[in-house]
């Protein structure tokens, strides 16, 4: 993780976190766009470990979950993908994303045993605060598994410190108070926001919530380390679905346009 930040630090230019769930619309297409995604420039992948309830995104990662869900897929499943993708690419990394439910019915060190055996550099785990680090956290970065925290606009200073004590990788800032996917901040907003937490960590930091155009990753990054966009290409998925929900012989090359279109704007 360190140098895939550090190299982009070197090459001056900021990244691009890309989201997708595992095994959305099936397994096949699912693993196909996923060992595509850093040809097309996803500098850090999130996959989204599918669950039933997942209270902090919005309605196109929920649909995505349920998708994944449908077509079978597990978080054995979701650890076999990243073991399937390591095989061709050892560098790009790669963060599970998700909540906690599936793993405590996996076993949380049976899932971190087979996390760090799969090539995963990390977790961001979004319902398990800090005063439940003994849970996952620990066990976890002993492992030698990132733990990338969530910072949201609400996080204020005296909280802060309490927030970083564990994170490391990066830290996730969520540029508006809410779900996934259902509006943005403006980088008048974000760059306040990000100059205050630079002052309590000297982590990369990611913007996430809200990031969808072109333009918007060329702003994010004007004052971030990477800009996040998930819903957005959850949403391209969706769009090519046919009428029974599968996916079309064109929906993976029209997503990996998609990404190709917001990497170009780190170059600009």
């Amino acid at each position: 993780m360190a140098r895939r930040f550090e190299a982009l630090r070197a090459a001056g230019r900021g990244g691009l976190v890309t989201f997708v769930t595992a095994g959305d619309p099936d397994l096949d297409s699912s693993a196909a766009l996923l060992r595509q995604l850093p040809s097309v420039g996803a500098d850090v992948i999130e996959l989204g470990m599918p669950f039933s309830d997942p209270m902090a995104d919005g309605p196109a990662i929920q649909a995505s979950s349920q998708r994944a869900l449908a077509a079978g897929m597990t978080l054995a499943k979701t650890l076999a993908m990243v073991g399937t993708f390591r095989e061709g690419d050892d560098k790009t990394p790669v963060i599970l994303m998700g909540y906690f439910n599936p793993i405590y019915q996996y076993g949380s060190q049976n899932f971190v045993e087979d996390a760090v055996a799969a090539g995963v550099d990390g977790l961001i785990i979004v319902d398990l605060p800090p005063e439940e680090d003994d849970e996952l956290c620990h066990p976890a970065m002993t492992a030698g598994l990132h733990w990338i925290r969530l910072v949201t606009p609400t996080t204020d200073d005296r909280r802060m410190p309490t927030v970083l004590k564990n994170t490391s990788g990066f830290v996730y800032y969520v540029s508006i108070a809410g779900i996934t996917g259902t509006r943005s901040a403006s980088a008048d907003v974000i760059r306040p926001a990000l100059r205050r937490l630079n002052q309590h960590t000297d982590l990369p930091v990611a913007v996430g919530f809200g990031i969808r155009t072109p333009e918007q990753v060329g702003e994010v990054v004007n004052d971030a380390d990477a800009a996040v966009v998930g819903s957005a290409l959850v949403r391209e998925i969706e769009r090519n679905l046919d009428d029974q929900g599968n996916a079309t012989q064109g929906m993976v090359d029209q997503v990996l346009k998609r990404v190709q279109g917001l990497s170009a704007a780190l170059s600009n």
